[in-house]
């Protein structure tokens, strides 16, 4: 009995001795995984707060001028002394959920560049534009740095446009860096302010005009402008009839390009090239007003036919060639209004009807004779970017880069119409570059409403929005077909204007509008004097 006790107690021990000595094992395990989380956690936050600083972005995102630009920004130079880096302005503010899944992201794509990618090849040029600005900038963090953005320096101006900003920020999607662009990487050609004169060189130099070209033939001419030194050529198109809008098959058609119609244009003149800076330049300098005309007397006074003096653009904010240069590129972000009215000077200045194309004049124009989708040769499909086997296969560009500014050659910005080729009918860039404006209301079923054989076609009498052509500097080959319709987006395109009542002259928020004139067919009557 007193042995089985013994050997009871025994076991006893020796299973409290192995429960203890799990125990210690168990607490020695817990220590050493404590230990290694602890270095783990130490060692991932010494990674995440390095890859956090300006060093480490900067050993991925090889810029040759970023590093200086930022230095010469605000952020940099602010009068605080407070240093804004890379992660303040492009990740959301610290401690968020958005923070951390926005920088892994972010972080996985940078080091896929930079194992896979040649930073020599990016175009470094199209990503100092707000288009892509607004997708790698928070606007939460621009907000959390400038929680008080009535600060007493602020001037009256900026007071009116927070406040605009403040009211529409969720309605119309604006964004900090819409009209501050140049705070985190310093541009000296971007400014947010009014234009006080025309930019240097604005003012074409040359030979004076005193009287417009004389005109005595159907033929192209070369139009001169009394009391500057601008001219261009003007193309004698001879009119005829052909089919207006795409077939169903064409490739990327869309709905309001139909259904197609035959229809006829007579003859007309139309401008070589987009409108250019010397031509607008020259109408600014002698019609521009300060702004304190109200709206309604500027449209009373311009529709006065009686009336010889035109009451032309107060002054832009910014620099509304957008600092890509001036003189024969194509002028740009002004007024469907601003554009008619640029025709109405012109009309007075050289004695000639000049106006903004109908829709159908603008797409005979561009097709030159043709009836296929480009005036050139070219399978829209081969020549797009669009489509699964893009992936694989690069599009065609040979010829397309021989006739058309567009994403494929633009670097993101418009170019002089030297760089192009001409149409069948000696126009330039009528296929990207910039959009054209049209003097038709935009209607989807305009075309539902013709019939065949109808001459010189119009659109609706009334609309919203006017019809604008030819596709953009950014735009896919399948949106420059002759065909492809496009509209204004009016209040989209003012949407960061802070005035009351918005600019009646320039658009805030598009670059790649403008226009071309055309001009009808000269009478002995209209070869009289202009009027001055």
């Amino acid at each position: 009995m007193f042995c089985k006790k013994k050997k009871s107690e025994e076991k006893e021990t020796l299973c409290s001795r192995r429960v203890t000595l799990r125990r210690k094992k168990l607490m020695l395990l817990l220590c050493v995984a404590v230990a290694i989380g602890v270095t783990i956690t130490i060692g991932l936050n010494r990674v995440y707060m390095y890859s956090s600083t300006d060093e480490s972005c900067q050993s991925c995102h090889i810029h040759p001028q970023a590093d200086k630009s930022w230095k010469q920004s605000v952020h940099h130079n602010s009068k605080s002394g407070v240093v804004t880096g890379c992660a303040e302005c492009h990740l959301p503010p610290k401690g968020s959920v958005n923070h951390f899944m926005t920088k892994a992201r972010m972080g996985l794509k940078d080091l896929w560049s930079y194992w896979t990618k040649d930073s020599a090849s990016f175009d470094w040029e199209s990503r100092k534009q707000l288009e892509y600005a607004v997708h790698i900038v928070s606007n939460e963090s621009c907000k959390k740095c400038h929680q008080q953005l009535f600060p007493a320096r602020l001037s009256q101006e900026g007071i009116t446009a927070h406040l605009y900003y403040e009211e529409n920020e969720k309605k119309l999607d604006l964004q900090c860096i819409s009209c501050h662009l140049d705070v985190g990487h310093y541009d000296p050609n971007y400014q947010h302010k009014k234009m006080e004169s025309i930019p240097q060189g604005g003012a074409p130099q040359g030979t004076v005009y005193t009287e417009p070209a004389q005109v005595t033939a159907f033929e192209d001419f070369t139009e001169t402008i009394p009391g500057t030194a601008v001219s261009f050529a003007m193309k004698a198109l001879p009119g005829g009839s052909f089919t207006l809008g795409s077939p169903a098959d064409e490739p990327f058609r869309r709905e309001d390009e139909g259904p197609s119609h035959t229809v006829s244009v007579s003859p007309f003149y139309m401008a070589e090239v987009e409108t250019t800076w010397d031509q607008y330049w020259a109408f600014y300098a002698e019609t521009m007003s300060e702004g304190r005309t109200p709206p309604s007397k500027v449209y009373a006074n311009n529709s006065n036919p009686e009336v010889d003096a035109v009451s032309g653009p107060t002054p832009p904010f910014g620099i509304p060639d957008q600092g890509w240069g001036i003189g024969s590129r194509p002028a740009i972000t002004m007024t469907h209004y601003a554009a008619e009215i640029f025709c109405l000077w012109l009309s007075k200045k050289t004695g000639k009807h000049y106006r903004l194309p109908t829709e159908a004049e603008w797409e005979y124009a561009a097709r030159g004779g043709t009836s296929t989708p480009y005036f050139f040769e070219g399978d829209p499909r081969k020549l797009s970017d669009q489509g699964f086997w893009r992936k694989f296969f690069a599009a065609d560009t040979a010829q397309i880069n021989r006739y058309v500014v567009y994403v494929k050659n633009s670097k993101n910005k418009s170019q002089e119409p030297s760089v192009v080729k001409a149409n069948p009918f000696g126009l330039k860039n009528m296929y990207g570059n910039v959009m054209e404006y049209c003097s038709d209301w935009y209607a989807p079923d305009a075309y539902a409403k013709l019939t065949d054989g109808v001459v010189d076609p119009k659109g609706p009498a009334t609309g919203e929005e006017h019809v604008v052509r030819g596709g953009q500097y950014f735009d896919d080959a399948a949106d420059l077909r002759s065909a492809t319709r496009g509209h204004t987006e009016h209040d989209k395109w003012l949407k960061t204007d802070p005035q009351n009542p918005k600019s009646i002259w320039w658009y805030s928020d598009i670059r790649s509008i403008g226009f071309r004139v055309v001009c009808d067919p000269v009478t002995p009557s209209d070869a009289s004097q202009p009027q001055e």
